[in-house]
């Protein structure tokens, strides 16, 4: 993939994901919370599911394969956006994405002490940056709470889930994991609507069409992208590329919601495109090894 289609997929995809707040946020005034995510995943699943299987995408014919699946549905879909959403009862939309989007940095110190990666220390310094670009974008004041736990908890498991992407990814085609982890995911989250709140839906033209925007455009084709980009290319720094979205995310509460910009948005956004070129930033010697495995690649195809 080349490095235009590259920035272009990852625009749209963290675009597609920083505008979800906002529209779930409207959706809030329409709906439970868990009811509402699980609603929009479980949708995109079976739309998803039902898509894959007309196409004959291979499926996985191993039982430890659809566990695997389970597990990142699991982490990936029901626990994050459960901790999300969750989180949002106690604290602001605000706060909650600033830990939440702290997923790129628990990527990589996660990856060096269970994988045993290695990262230079431009890297870890981009990583830094953009979460400093984060929580300036937002500019909140985080205030230690339950919903500040769950914050965190919703990135703990962002990372994981990224990590189990990384070792167990590849065993999948790209669309049928993007479906399957979104319907467990999303049925998931409707035990826990169940069981943590008073589920409610008010049945609007507005509430459906939100609820059609989540399901489709934040969830079946953000995500189709999303998994598209961590198995093409190195997970670390596509993950660094999630601190595009609540940059994103303040843009679009900014247009649809009138909320106020501000000089520290505008710092933290240069903060964190900073970070993301720090992430990216490949030296002389990492270019050469990169050149050396694609010659290797391509004789061993010849």
């Amino acid at each position: 993939m080349n490095r235009i289609s590259f920035c272009l997929l990852v625009i749209l995809t963290t675009g597609l994901m920083g505008s979800s707040f906002t529209i779930g946020k409207l959706g809030l005034a329409y709906s439970s919370p868990l009811l509402l995510v699980a609603l929009r995943f479980t949708l995109a699943g079976i739309i998803m599911a039902t898509i894959v299987k007309i196409l004959n995408k291979p499926h996985p014919v191993k039982a430890i394969d659809w566990v695997w699946l389970v597990l990142i549905g699991l982490f990936q879909t029901a626990f994050v956006m459960g901790c999300i959403f969750m989180a949002l009862r106690t604290i602001t939309s605000g706060e909650t994405s600033i830990l939440t989007f702290m997923n790129p940095l628990l990527v990589v110190v996660f990856g060096t002490l269970f994988l045993k990666s290695r990262y230079h220390i431009q890297q870890w310094i981009g990583v830094l940056l953009g979460f400093i670009g984060v929580f300036l974008t937002l500019g909140s004041h985080l205030d230690f709470k339950v919903g500040t736990i769950l914050g965190l908890l919703s990135a703990v498991s962002w990372a994981i889930a990224t990590l189990l992407i990384k070792i167990h990814g590849f065993k999948f085609d790209t669309y049928v994991m993007t479906a399957y982890q979104m319907l467990f995911g999303g049925s998931i989250l409707f035990l826990g609507s169940l069981l943590l709140e008073e589920t409610f839906f008010k049945m609007t033209t507005q509430s459906i069409l939100i609820l059609l925007w989540l399901t489709i455009a934040a969830s079946i084709i953000q995500f189709s992208i999303w998994f598209y980009l961590l198995q093409r290319g190195n997970q670390e720094r596509t993950s660094a590329f999630l601190f595009l979205a609540p940059f994103f995310g303040v843009l679009t509460g900014w247009f649809l919601l009138h909320e106020r910009l501000t000089w520290s948005i505008l710092f933290g956004g240069l903060l964190i495109f900073a970070g993301i070129f720090l992430v990216n930033w490949k030296n002389n010697y990492e270019k050469e090894i990169e050149k050396t495995d694609e010659n290797n690649e391509r004789l061993s195809e010849s």
